[in-house]
């Protein structure tokens, strides 16, 4: 009996042990079978997500072509310029030849910037870009010959081809609004606006206010303009698309519209031209702007009374003075107590008398363009500093150019006013106009 229970135990523990080895088997297949499907899994998941991958991120390893700018300093050259970027002579030669038709590379200016673009693959060069000013920019290109026999370096293996075009700007819309205190220069450090935008709505105004005269403590102003940008950065202000300034209680609005391709500019809220036969003043805002304060930049105004039929601006030495209108300089050299004089017939009633000049920029019989630089302030003759003597005469008569009223410019087509109107109603809207 003995001996039975102890082959009975041996038997449970040999079935123990082959159901722990079943146990074990079953764990061991499971862990297999976890682990196997933990692969596939991770390797669909893979599959998926190389296959939503976006197509940029993907050739972001791919060579790019090499960029870089060359910056322009005084006394710099072309040629040493190209050199630098490691250019050869005989293709900087090529490079300039190419744009001469467009561009004098040889007159490159101090300040801008050349940009070169080298092949991805090859490293020679692509394309030379230069913004010539602040609207179109010289852009050279390297392309390959269609003649299938070009190989090499050989002048029939690439040509250049250079054009100008508009430089691409990013263009946002911006609101700005000030009060005279003392300037319109200061209003607009007050408020942060660029001077250079300040300069702009002056010019869109330029032919109904002079604002070296006519400004007020008290003057409003609020204007909607362009604000261009490169590469995400603000470079400079645009076009002024639409203007409000409250001069002394009267309001004054103007409005950029392009009717045809022979009639762009700016308009009055009725769809007149404010563009006149005459400019309000022969010395443009943006030489006489920084630091001038209301009332302070001329020396003696247009007095009857006192004999002094002129206008005198106060402004520094070299200033230009351009022609307030088209017309022809009748007039040029040394005037007595006028010093150095410009007379511009401009039509049969009118004539323009400029005084005290330091030097000429036109001469006798010179047929000149509407804000032309006909000279330069100065001091000559009998005066007490550097201004300009501006006189208007009509009729043989001379009379005060502030006061003058002059008939409007050439109002819009009416079969055109219907979209003007539609076009400034927003504009109004934003003006509070």
């Amino acid at each position: 009996m003995y001996m039975d229970k102890i082959k009975h135990c041996a038997s449970f523990e040999a079935k123990e042990q082959n159901l722990k080895k079943t146990i074990y088997l079953i764990i061991l297949i499971l862990i297999l079978a976890i682990g196997a499907f933990c692969i596939l899994k991770h390797n669909a998941l893979t599959l998926e997500a190389n296959q939503n991958i976006p197509e940029t991120a993907k050739i972001a390893d791919e060579p790019r072509d090499r960029y870089e700018l060359v910056e322009i300093a005084d006394g710099s050259t072309f040629g040493e310029l190209m050199s630098q970027a490691g250019i050869s002579p005989g293709l900087a030669n090529e490079i300039y030849e190419a744009a001469l038709a467009e561009c004098d590379l040889a007159k490159i200016k101090a300040g801008h910037s050349l940009e070169l673009t080298f092949d991805k693959i090859s490293d020679e060069f692509k394309e030379l870009v230069y913004k010539m000013d602040s609207e179109d920019e010289l852009a050279v290109n390297c392309k390959s010959n269609s003649n299938e026999n070009a190989t090499g370096t050989d002048e029939s293996a690439y040509f250049f081809e250079a054009k100008v075009r508009p430089i691409n700007y990013e263009v946002k819309i911006a609101a700005k609004e000030g009060e005279v205190k003392t300037s319109m220069y200061e209003a607009a450090l007050e408020n942060n606006i660029d001077e250079r935008a300040i300069i702009e709505l002056a010019n869109a105004f330029q032919w109904t206010i002079d604002f070296a005269m006519d400004p007020r403590v008290g003057d409003k102003f609020k204007f909607i303009y362009e604000e261009r940008y490169l590469n995400g950065e603000y470079q400079m202000p645009g076009k002024i698309l639409a203007g409000q300034y409250i001069n002394d209680g009267k309001t004054y609005q103007v409005y950029y519209f392009e009717e045809n391709e022979n009639n762009i500019g700016y308009f009055d809220e009725n769809g007149n031209s404010v563009q006149k036969i005459f400019l309000k003043a022969p010395v443009a805002f943006k030489y006489i702007s920084s630091g001038f304060t209301t009332g302070a930049r001329y020396i003696e105004a247009f007095n009857i009374y006192t004999g002094h039929r002129a206008v005198d601006y106060a402004a520094p030495y070299g200033t230009p003075i351009r022609a307030v209108g088209d017309g022809t300089v009748i007039f040029a050299a040394y005037n007595g107590s006028y010093g150095n004089m410009i007379s511009i017939r401009h039509n049969g009633a009118y004539t323009t008398n400029y005084g005290h000049m330091s030097r000429f920029a036109v001469k006798k019989g010179a047929k000149v363009k509407q804000g032309d630089v006909i000279g330069y302030i100065g001091s000559t003759g009998l005066s007490t500093g550097p201004h300009l003597h501006y006189e208007m005469v009509k009729n043989n008569v001379k009379i005060n150019p502030l006061k003058e009223v002059l008939p409007p410019g050439e109002a819009i087509k009416e079969e055109n006013q219907a979209r003007f109107f539609a076009e400034i109603k927003k504009r109004q809207e934003e003006l509070g106009a």
